[in-house]
Formats: structure tokens, C-alpha cells, sequence
């Protein structure tokens, strides 16, 4: 049986398609049979979506408050995929359904769900599953499954040394904003912030400050961005 049979609407350049599976890679399972959860039909297309969260700063007489980065939101993936066991008649449940259902469950060496890849010739994408829905659509005469139409969504993993390592502590190049705390000095906060304390003069021209050393605890400053060493 063809897995990509040409009425369904794939694209691939070489005309070569991979098969495309689910592998479970944390906890460390040897076995492939047990660690691949191979798709039966590629999906037609896949989605990835990333939001980050912003505040509005309530400044007084601005028409459009500037937006303060928060933190950003987990990557997602989601995709539909066609389940089928036509060929054999066996229940596509026990063959494909279940196995990826289990990968929502609490695993008893991670005390969480496995984390995993979804990979199409090479890895996609890496996280947990998040969400799985499931449609059955044809069945035997004795009321056997043997396809089942799915719809998953993965959400992503990355660990938190690993972000923290690639994460720069200091981003001079983008505008944000800071509240002014009982003590603070803007030549301490432009060294804190552009590792150069003579910068304090592009946060006062920022904020229309004539006196540095005046600054009232819960002002809120903007404090401009710095691009290839210019001003801006």
C-alpha cells in the first residue's frame, strides 16, 4: 500500500517523501519498536506558533504608551494526521492511538510526560504533547477502528540552563524601560545597562531630565536603544 498515495495534496522537491514519526527521546529508550511512533500517512502540512507578552506603561499625555517585554510564550506545533490499519484490519486503536496517547501520561522515571521529536526526515521540532484529539472513521463489520483521523498539538522544551546560556543577559539594542528605585544614579543604571556609565546623558535626553541628580522613586524611565554603537 502506497503511504503518500498521489491523491492527497503533498509536495516534496526530488519527489522523495520520509516517512514521518514521533520519538520519544527523554527518558533514553534503546529499543526503536518502542521508542518511534511511526505516522502511517505524512501530514499535509504542519503549524508552528510563538506569542510573547507585553505591558502597556501608563505614562501621562502620550497618546501611545510604550510596551515593556514581559516574557515569551512556549512554541507550539500542531499538525493532523491520518491513523489507518485498512490493510491489516487490525484496530488502529491499539496499532497507533494508544501509543500516542501514552505520551501524554505520566512517565514513572520522569514524574512528568515523556518529552519528545517530531521528526520528518530530520528533527522538527522537540517538546511534550499537549493535546491530542482523535476521530474515528472507518471501521470493520464487527465495529473494529481502522482509521482514525488525529489532530495533536506539541508544546516546547527547552531547559532552563540551556536558555539561560544562550539568553544575553543585556539587549542595549532594544528600547525598555525601568522604574526608578529609592538610590538609583542614572550613570549606575546606564553601566547596568550599556556597561557604560557616560551614557546616562542618552537617558536623560530620553526622559527630558535637566537634573540627574533628581529622580523620584516609581519614575518610570524609558531607556533608549543603542544600534552599532549609535544613538537612537
Amino acid at each position: 500500500m502506497d503511504l503518500n498515495p498521489p491523491n492527497l495534496p503533498f509536495l516534496a522537491v526530488g519527489g522523495k517523501f520520509e516517512s514521518a514519526l514521533l520519538r520519544i527521546v527523554v527518558p533514553n529508550i534503546p529499543n526503536p519498536k518502542d521508542r518511534d511512533i511511526p505516522l502511517r500517512f505524512n501530514p499535509t502540512s504542519y503549524q508552528l506558533q510563538k506569542a510573547n507578552e507585553f505591558s502597556q506603561i501608563a505614562i501621562p499625555g502620550l497618546e501611545t504608551p510604550p510596551i515593556q517585554y514581559i516574557r515569551g510564550g512556549a512554541e507550539t506545533l500542531s499538525f493532523d494526521a491520518l491513523l489507518d490499519t485498512s490493510d491489516t484490519q487490525k484496530n488502529v486503536r491499539d496499532e497507533y492511538v494508544d501509543r500516542i496517547a501514552n505520551l501524554m501520561r505520566i512517565n514513572s522515571e520522569l514524574h512528568a510526560p515523556p518529552i519528545v521529536q517530531f521528526i520528518w526526515e530530520s528533527e522538527i521540532f522537540q517538546g511534550v504533547v499537549a493535546n491530542l484529539s482523535v476521530n474515528y472513521v472507518l471501521f470493520t463489520s464487527q465495529g473494529i477502528p481502522i482509521r482514525a483521523e488525529a489532530s495533536l498539538s506539541l508544546t516546547a522544551y527547552r531547559p532552563v540552563e540551556v536558555q539561560i546560556a544562550e539568553r544575553p543577559r543585556n539587549s542595549p539594542d532594544v528600547e525598555k524601560s525601568r522604574t526608578v528605585r529609592r538610590g538609583d544614579r542614572l550613570d549606575q543604571i546606564a553601566d547596568g545597562v550599556y556597561q557604560d556609565p557616560a551614557r546616562w546623558r542618552d537617558i536623560a535626553r530620553r526622559n527630558g531630565i535637566t537634573d540627574p541628580r533628581r529622580l523620584d522613586p516609581g519614575q518610570v524611565l524609558l531607556l533608549p536603544r543603542i544600534v552599532s554603537g549609535r544613538r537612537t
